[in-house]
C-alpha cells in the first residue's frame, strides 16, 4: 500500500463514497469518538497490517456466510489472523452447512463488495436479514478496527462503543461464539 493519510478524529471529506458518508453520519449522530485514515485500496488482511500499525488497532476480518438454503446470512467478525473452519462455525450457529455468500449477496444485503465488508455495512441492513456474529476474542480488546464500508478508509473505535451504541442504533445484536 502506498498511501495512508495522517490520523484524523473528524469525518473524512464527504461525497466520495455513500457508505463512508453513512458511517460518518451515524458516528456523528450518536456522538462516537473515533480515529480514521484514508488510504489506497486494500483488499486483503495482509494489506491491512500497515493500517493496523498507523491506527494502533487490528482491522478485524469480516466474512459474509450463508446457510445452504440461502435463508440465513451471517456477518462473522474475528481477528485478522484467525482462520474460520466453516464446519465448526456451522455447528456453533446450529446450521447444517455454511458457505461463503456471493458478491451479489454482499451488494444486495449490505451494499458492499469483496474487500469492503465491515460491520458498517449493517447500516444498510434495514430488514435485519444479516445476523452479526463476533468471535469472543474481539470483545476482549479495548479497541475495534474496521473500514467505513469502503476499503479506502478505516476506523479505530472503542469496542464498548461498538457494542453499546453503534449496534443498538442500527438494530443489530451480535451472537458471540468461540471460533477455535
Amino acid at each position: 500500500m502506498a498511501y495512508i493519510s495522517e490520523i484524523s478524529n473528524k469525518p473524512l471529506e464527504r461525497g466520495n463514497d455513500k457508505n463512508q458518508d453513512q458511517t460518518f453520519d451515524l458516528l456523528e449522530k450518536i456522538n462516537i469518538e473515533f480515529s480514521c485514515v484514508s488510504n489506497d485500496v486494500v483488499e486483503t488482511m495482509e494489506e491491512c497490517e500497515e493500517l493496523d500499525k498507523v491506527l494502533g488497532v487490528e482491522i478485524r476480518k469480516s466474512l459474509l456466510v450463508r446457510n445452504q438454503k440461502k435463508t440465513r446470512y451471517y456477518l462473522v467478525v474475528m481477528p485478522a489472523s484467525k482462520r474460520c473452519d466453516m464446519k465448526e462455525l456451522a455447528l456453533l450457529l446450529d446450521e447444517n452447512k455454511l458457505s461463503f455468500a456471493s458478491s451479489s449477496d454482499m451488494l444486495s444485503l449490505l451494499n458492499s463488495i469483496p474487500g469492503s465488508l465491515s460491520i458498517m455495512g449493517l447500516i444498510n441492513d434495514k430488514d435485519n436479514r444479516v445476523q452479526l456474529v463476533f468471535d469472543k476474542s474481539v470483545l476482549a480488546s479495548e479497541y475495534f478496527g474496521c473500514n467505513t464500508g469502503t476499503n479506502k478508509s478505516h476506523l479505530k473505535l472503542k469496542t464498548s462503543d461498538v457494542i453499546d451504541k453503534i449496534l443498538p442504533s442500527i438494530n443489530h445484536e451480535p451472537i458471540i461464539v468461540d471460533i477455535k
